[in-house]
């Protein structure tokens, strides 16, 4: 029994659809789908019902899927006791380096089995389908996140900050309540550029912003900086690394946070998905 053929299976079985398995795995059809049949007349079983129209785990198929993620865990746990180089670790990241994500890059590098991080920058959607399809180790998301193909895991919490221009009425005070800020000040990026921290950002908010979110993060602090009454919320971490003379950050009062989460592959060892987590944690 291959290797191989246990990932094409997994693969499949949190997709239920060859085609998509296919590209996750970066190969053709046809060749995902031999495998599978070859693997059910090694194991004497149907692992997997499918039709023209969909594609579902049958009851042995569902004991096999949990065997065949400890197998893989394991070989991988293998490779890492037998001494295996430290192989660069591909982390999806945001247009951004926070004090967090140095600190990490440290930890990594300086833990018992050191890795070498490489960053890549891609948007929310293109970093979850980097791990999904083995482009990327691990992924970090700030906001609220379901991924049910993915091991997602909280790593930190970090506070919102209100980002205002210099002739805000609030500017000059240590912290502000959310309530003193109009509503119809608040300008948000459109979903798209970072849905799960749109969605943690509009969850915190007590009524809907007046204004439809529009453009991107780079154009919301050019019309705050630019408007007297408009106003945004950051994480404050991503905010450390905007520096502009017509903007400023203010605390809120009660505080409110957003979680940041490490995201993995469902086939990464629990003991590799822990130490990412301790690298990130506070």
């Amino acid at each position: 029994m291959e290797l191989r053929a246990l990932q094409y299976f997994v693969t499949v079985a949190e997709e239920l659809h060859f085609g998509r398995a296919a590209q996750r795995l970066n190969i053709v059809q046809p060749a995902v789908s031999q495998q599978i049949v070859r693997l059910e007349r090694e194991l004497g079983v149907r692992l997997l019902d499918r039709t023209s129209r969909r594609v579902r785990l049958t009851p042995a198929g569902a004991r096999v899927l949990a065997a065949a993620r400890e197998t893989l865990a394991a070989a991988a746990r293998v490779r890492v006791v037998a001494g295996e180089p430290a192989a660069a670790l591909r982390i999806g990241v945001a247009s951004c380096v926070t004090g967090r994500l140095d600190r990490a890059l440290a930890r990594l590098h300086e833990a018992e089995r050191p890795a070498e991080p490489e960053l890549v920058d891609l948007p929310v959607a293109a970093r979850l389908d980097a791990v999904r399809g083995g482009d990327l180790d691990l992924a970090l998301v700030r906001g609220t996140l379901s991924a049910p193909s993915l091991t997602v895991v909280r790593a930190w919490s970090e506070p919102l900050h209100v980002v205002m221009g210099r002739t805000h009425p609030a500017a000059g005070r240590d912290a502000v309540p959310l309530a003193d800020l109009a509503p119809e000040g608040l300008r948000l990026p459109a979903r798209d550029s970072e849905p799960p921290l749109h969605d943690a950002i509009l969850a915190a908010l007590p009524l809907a912003p007046v204004r439809p979110p529009a453009g991107d993060m780079l154009h919301v602090l050019f019309e705050v900086g630019r408007e007297p009454g408009a106003w945004t919320l950051m994480p404050a971490e991503q905010l450390a690394t905007t520096r502009s003379e017509r903007l400023l950050q203010v605390p809120l009062t009660p505080t409110l946070t957003v979680d940041g989460h490490v995201v993995t592959s469902r086939a990464t060892p629990e003991a590799c998905v822990a130490s990412y987590v301790a690298a990130f944690a506070d």
